[in-house]
């Protein structure tokens, strides 16, 4: 086990890399210690990882599945939430069902989000507010060719809870009402903001070399993980884990936001990538603070 640990120059919280098995780090973690979970572990679809092995036998993959989320229930506070980002595929609809249903044994399905990567608008809806408007795709995506099977454009997050009944800081991750009588008419909506709801449009930034920009197979943005955290509610947040943290998204994005996190990685180049991602946020973090 090989620990890299960096403390936020303004919040002083500690951010934890650590080059582990998740289960064996998770094993030194007290009960209830953790206030949020968000993670993305590997979907068993024959991604190409750098040295896991994503297509061992579907019994075999969900027995894993319940062994770590076994362990997540455990150091998850009863009033904390698991945020978990899986994928499915055309040939293989279930598994993220198979997946969710293996932790609700643990755990309880309180939400269901949709991450959108990709989506296109049709010029009719567009034209009701700028005439002349032309359809609008927005995203990127991974085609497929078949004529069998549409593009697969979106992903699932399982909010999970322990009791089904944890509240949420749903206006904190709000969106502006379209129509602005709403703000005058109900009194909930004084401060113009509504629940964003069960779908977040969260396009993939361009990039110009998969090797160089994106060199794990099945990131996640930032945004995604910012936007379970503050739904989650900041205020309640004391302690992150990550326990799949790949390149350090979501270590990164604890840094942001000033927040204690603890990330386990098994692969020594993804774990290298994260450790100076995490880096290079803290520099641009303290470089910032100077120039206040």
């Amino acid at each position: 086990m090989i620990e890299n640990q960096f403390v936020h120059p303004r919040s002083s919280a500690t951010i934890r890399l650590i080059q582990a098995d998740c289960l064996e780090g998770m094993k030194a973690m007290e009960d209830q210690s953790v206030s949020v979970v968000v993670t993305s572990p590997p979907y068993n679809l024959g991604i190409q990882y750098n040295s896991y092995d994503d297509t061992v036998p579907r019994a075999e993959y969900l027995d894993w599945i319940d062994r770590w989320s076994r362990a997540v229930a455990r150091i998850l506070s009863h009033s904390g939430s698991l945020f978990l980002n899986v994928g499915a595929s055309p040939r293989d609809p279930w598994i993220a069902m198979d997946v969710a249903r293996r932790i609700g044994h643990h755990l309880t399905l309180q939400n269901t989000l949709h991450w959108i990567k990709s989506i296109s608008i049709d010029a009719e809806y567009l034209r009701s507010r700028n005439p002349g408007s032309d359809t609008l795709s927005l995203g990127h995506y991974k085609p497929i060719n078949s004529h069998r099977f549409v593009n697969d454009c979106h992903e699932y997050i399982f909010h999970f809870t322990a009791t089904g009944d944890v509240p949420l800081d749903r206006k904190a991750a709000g969106v502006p009402f379209q129509d602005k009588s709403n703000v005058h008419r109900w009194k909930h909506a004084s401060d113009d903001l509504r629940c964003r709801g069960n779908t977040l449009f969260i396009p993939y930034p361009t990039i110009t070399s998969r090797k160089l920009d994106r060199p794990h197979p099945a990131t996640f943005p930032e945004k995604l993980v910012r936007h379970c955290l503050v739904l989650h509610g900041l205020d309640r947040v004391r302690l992150v884990v990550d326990p799949f943290v790949g390149l350090g998204t979501t270590a990164v994005v604890c840094v942001d936001l000033g927040l204690n996190c603890s990330c386990f990685e098994l692969d020594p180049v993804y774990m290298n990538e994260a450790v100076h991602r995490v880096a290079d946020r803290l520099k641009a973090v303290t470089h910032s603070r100077t120039l206040l």
